[in-house]
């Protein structure tokens, strides 16, 4: 494509080369694990992009890449704008990549400022691989966890492991933490759709909090073993998933998900006698985080007790809730307007790193582009249009020449 195509175009062109790295024969989307070979082959092919546009380059210790602007005055406190490239399973090809790439052109459209701007891509914000999240943008704040490097994923393999894996050779990274940070991120969600409006700033990003779940039973054969009496862990499992419905049904706003269930030792002709699953909690506000997450080994026990099981219930992470800076925010809605843009101001149930970078005192906000198909995401049927993301580069361009000159 011309360099001197519209970056709107430009993007949209982009995100379907980004897609293609991750196919996996028989899916319609994309998957590339966080700190995997095909994470790192899609932020290479950024790292190309950013060269392309005379930014500088540099990775650090963790595998973020940081595409950087120089500004005019060494001593003026930095700005970044950017999101991730990983993706779920079989996820699709807006989330995260959009904010990389609306970052990117925004950077170079904004110009030299007087303070340096840089396109971050964090890495593996996503979490699915080694259960955490956020790897990044924890990194570069120095909230990595005591051993995470020694986490292991399904497969046996180390964070450690991966890292040294991709072969990064880290140079000069950044020193310290931005004074801003700003994220462009597709909206996850049919609120804007229904609005009739393409964009949105961020208040508050939710609340949320990870548990590891095991229930054990008594394997036994299908055929001989009585309904009554047995110690079904699957059973014990089902009876949790719906008590977790319940509570979090309860408490307005909370939302609680099993995305991952396994029966150890399957067998169709098995009662099942081990079974962990994950479970993710979510809320708008610190207390009803609080209230869901304490009620978790009760419901636990109680769904044990039902099918004759025992249970554990071990929280694996947690994340408060995050108001986002007033004064970006104000940015955001001040050049929105200033284009003619209107915008929407919204909650974000969905976790980022910009939450990771105010939870740093880093201040950070959010622009939420209009997700289309009713708001699919972390499928291959996201959607969002190029109208759309073209009122987001200019919004974030303009936000940016802003944040770097004050």
């Amino acid at each position: 494509m011309s360099k001197s195509a519209h970056p709107a175009s430009r993007t949209i062109e982009r995100l379907r080369q980004l897609a293609e790295i991750g196919r996996v024969d028989g899916l319609q989307g994309t998957t590339r694990p966080g700190l995997d070979l095909r994470e790192q082959r899609a932020c290479e092919l950024v790292a190309k992009w950013m060269r392309e546009v005379g930014l500088d380059v540099v990775w650090d210790a963790y595998g973020n890449l940081f595409g950087s602007l120089p500004g005019s005055q060494s001593d003026a406190a930095e700005v970044w704008s950017g999101s991730h490239l990983d993706t779920v399973p079989d996820g699709g090809s807006f989330d995260g990549a959009v904010g990389v790439l609306c970052s990117l052109e925004a950077v170079v459209a904004s110009g030299r400022r007087p303070a340096t701007q840089r396109v971050v891509v964090f890495r593996d914000e996503e979490g699915w691989r080694f259960g955490r999240g956020f790897f990044g943008s924890r990194a570069v704040c120095g909230r990595l966890a005591d051993g995470e490097l020694e986490t292991r994923d399904a497969g046996g393999v180390s964070v450690g492991e991966a890292l040294a894996a991709l072969a990064i050779e880290p140079v000069a990274a950044p020193v310290g933490l931005p004074a801003s940070y700003v994220e462009v991120h597709v909206e996850q969600g049919p609120e804007l759709e229904r609005q009739g409006l393409a964009l949105a700033e961020v208040s508050a990003i939710a609340g949320m909090a990870g548990f590891a779940i095991e229930f054990r039973g008594l394997s036994g054969h299908a055929g001989t073993v009585p309904m009554v009496g047995r110690s079904d862990a699957l059973t014990a499992a089902a009876e949790f998933v719906l008590a977790m419905r319940d509570a979090a049904l309860r408490i307005p706003g909370a939302v609680a998900t099993v995305g991952d269930l396994r029966i150890a030792d399957p067998a169709a002709n098995v009662i099942p006698g081990r079974v962990a699953l994950s479970l993710d909690l979510r809320a708008s506000g610190a207390e009803q985080l609080s209230s869901l997450t304490d009620a978790v080994p009760a419901i636990a026990r109680a769904a044990a007790a039902v099918a004759g099981c025992t249970a554990g219930a071990t929280p694996t992470w947690r994340h408060a809730p995050m108001a986002m800076s007033g004064r970006v925010r104000a940015a955001i809605r001040d050049q929105a307007q200033a284009l003619g843009h209107s915008i929407a101001a919204v909650p974000s149930g969905a976790g980022h790193d910009a939450g990771i970078m105010a939870s740093a005192g880093v201040e950070s906000g959010m622009l939420l582009v209009r997700s289309r198909n009713g708001g699919a995401s972390h499928s291959p049927d996201e959607l969002t249009d190029e109208a759309d993301i073209a009122a987001a580069i200019e919004v974030l361009t303009m936000t940016l020449a802003t944040l770097a000159t004050c």
